[in-house]
């Protein structure tokens, strides 16, 4: 906490006379291009990091973000100069001014192993929901931990990012493996035991997506994991050693990104795809905006695209100009963030959209959609807010109609995977949530139609179902946990929380407030990373670090971690907890496994720790990796 602290302060002392020089060009270069997103008290977008959060990262780190991670677009035609003098003004230190965060040797597993071709068939959390269902539930056979052993868990090892400011992907856990990527490109392969690296290898953009692991060609072929990255690339490579088996780029438009994992079925894999191009509105020379959603199937052996389905119909054609001349075009948007649900019953693939980017507005924006499994042609689609064009400048004072036509745009996306479920008598229910605080359940055999709906949070931008609900379909519990986005900063006590409601009717069984920030500085309890659950447990991280065991018969707290703290790592770097969002825990073979340290889309404490977790005299029941 101490560095944190230190960088704070030299970042404050950047503006003042007695600054380095490289400081006021770095000033000058946020003034100019940065300001107006990340500067407070101007209106600035509540998503965007503020200084306060920049000033917690190294030069390094801020430079990583500007050429490769989450800033590459918005930095592109800033000069290397210009970037790296906005490194160093906003960390207040020059670059290389600390101990490179390098991986020594030792981090290295020291014996040899190979994964199983039937690593399947153990204990596994694979991909973004555990199931093509996406239903993050882990069956109690698999998880390893009960509610007796929850109490129990204590740290095992923590693992960190090298120069991340932020933690990694869903973790994902195969034949005692863990397969975990970062902002910075780097995919690693873990023992899930120990911490120790198998391998890693770097890609050519940042990661987000969660990995999938699964055959890379007929049954009984090595394991390949698949996974995408920032620029839209996907990649298969050997499971085993990282061997780059293919890489192909599903949407060659400059700012196209995979957010969600990709789903492998049967020899296809389906992939979701997204873009950061709503956040380039903040430049009033961008000519907003191109960019269509869509859905990819490809050939798993070979990459060889099958179909590809846009959100959007029609391309992007000409509409008004801005105040500085710039034409603007649309229809764009709909982006896919979320992994995709298969129902192999129905043959149907299920995606959430997001909002529109630009004007016109388009009847598949913030919409579940169904697409046939082997064509990708649309079988039915489900709106929940009309009318949603959002961008990065409709929190602007000078926001313009040309470009945002309404200032209170909801920003209503799908980001969290829907799930289905199970009910009595063999009925199925297909179960969302949205940035609005609703959760819906779907008739899949009806044509999405609503079977019922609740409201379990307030709605907002940044807030209500952000990254992902968790269902326990099992009989006798049949339940949704859903967590709460919303943050009010004028009452943070206010913020976040936990909910259950029932899987078959909706009615709501408990709702469980946040404990009182009390002393806390960094208090922001909303709840927008997705949640974990387990039989009689669900587990739900905090923007302010905290980690939480809920019992699921009644939402009682059982078990608390402060993970925004600084922790020793199995790999020799420095490291650090912080703010939770996106992914959420994984819980398989008798760990607990989690990322700590978020620094964009309300993130306010930055961080680039992976945290395995185990209980008190308990023997791991993951598969001998040694």
């Amino acid at each position: 906490m101490g560095i944190r602290l230190g960088i704070v302060a030299l970042c404050f002392s950047a503006g003042l006379s007695s600054a380095p020089a490289y400081a006021q060009d770095g000033a000058a270069v946020f003034r100019s291009y940065c300001a107006s997103c990340h500067e407070a008290g101007t209106n600035a977008d509540s998503r965007a990091p503020g200084r306060d959060v920049l000033a917690q990262l190294t030069p390094e780190q801020i430079l990583q973000a500007l050429e490769k991670g989450a800033m590459k677009a918005q930095a592109a035609e800033r000069s290397r100069a210009q970037r790296r003098a906005l490194a160093e003004y906003l960390s207040g230190k020059p670059l290389g001014s600390e101990f490179a965060n390098t991986i020594p040797k030792s981090a290295f597993c020291a014996s040899s192993s190979q994964v199983s071709r039937n690593a399947l068939d153990g204990p596994a959390w694979n991909g973004w929901g555990v199931t093509i269902t996406n239903s993050r539930f882990e069956p109690a056979e698999f998880a390893g931990i009960t509610a007796d052993d929850v109490p129990r868990l204590k740290l095992k090892w923590a693992f960190g990012f090298p120069g991340a400011s932020s933690g990694g992907t869903q973790p994902v856990v195969v034949g005692g493996r863990l397969y975990v990527g970062d902002a910075e490109g780097d995919l690693f392969a873990l023992d899930a035991e120990t911490g120790c690296i198998r391998w890693t290898i770097e890609v050519e953009a940042g990661i987000r997506s969660a990995v999938t692991i699964g055959q890379s060609g007929a049954r009984g072929t090595p394991l390949a994991a698949y996974f995408g990255d920032q620029a839209a690339n996907v990649y298969a490579v050997e499971a085993e050693s990282g061997k780059l088996l293919w890489k192909v780029k599903v949407d060659n438009y400059s700012r196209a990104a995979i957010t969600g994992a990709p789903q492998l079925f049967e020899g296809r894999l389906y992939v979701p795809v997204s873009s950061r191009e709503e956040s380039q509105v903040g430049d009033p020379k961008y000519p907003c905006c191109a960019f269509r959603g869509s859905v990819v199937a490809l050939d798993a052996a070979t990459g060889k695209q099958i179909w590809k389905t846009y959100t959007i119909a029609e391309e992007a054609k000409p509409g008004q100009k801005n105040s500085a001349g710039i034409q603007i075009v649309g229809p764009s948007g709909a982006a896919v963030w979320n992994a995709p649900t298969l129902d192999v019953k129905r043959n149907t693939l299920y995606v959430g959209t997001g909002n529109n980017f630009s004007p016109p507005s388009t009847n598949m924006s913030d919409s579940i959609v169904a697409l046939d499994m082997k064509t990708g042609k649309i079988k039915w689609f489900r709106q929940e807010t009309e009318n949603d064009i959002w961008n990065a400048s409709c929190r602007r004072p000078d926001r313009e109609p040309a470009v945002c036509p309404d200032a209170d745009a909801p920003d209503f996306d799908f980001g969290s995977s829907s799930v289905l479920a199970d009910l009595p008598a063999g009925r199925q229910v297909l179960v969302a949530g949205n940035k609005s605080g609703l959760v819906w359940a779907l008739d899949p055999d009806h044509h999405g139609k609503l079977v019922w709906q609740q409201q379990v949070g307030k709605g907002t931008s940044g807030g209500g179902v952000l990254w992902g609900i968790a269902v326990d379909s099992q009989k006798d519990s049949e339940r949704v946990y859903v967590p709460n986005g919303f943050f009010d900063q004028k009452n943070p006590d206010a913020s976040g929380g936990m909910a259950a409601i029932a899987l078959s009717d909706g009615h709501a069984i408990w709702s469980t407030p946040n404990p009182p920030c009390g002393e806390r500085k960094a208090c922001k309890q909303s709840h927008p990373a997705a949640v974990t659950a387990i039989s009689d447990i669900v587990f739900s991280g905090t923007m302010d670090g905290r980690l939480r065991a809920y019992g699921t018969q009644d939402g009682k707290i059982l078990w608390e971690y402060d993970t925004a703290r600084d922790f020793p790592t199995v790999n020799g770097v420095k490291a650090n907890g912080g703010s939770m969002s996106n992914a959420g825990p994984a819980v398989v073979g008798g760990m607990l496994f989690v990322n700590s340290g978020y620094s964009h889309h309300g993130g306010i404490l930055p961080g680039n720790a992976l945290l395995a977790f185990s209980a008190e005299k308990m023997s791991s029941v993951l598969p001998n990796s040694h």
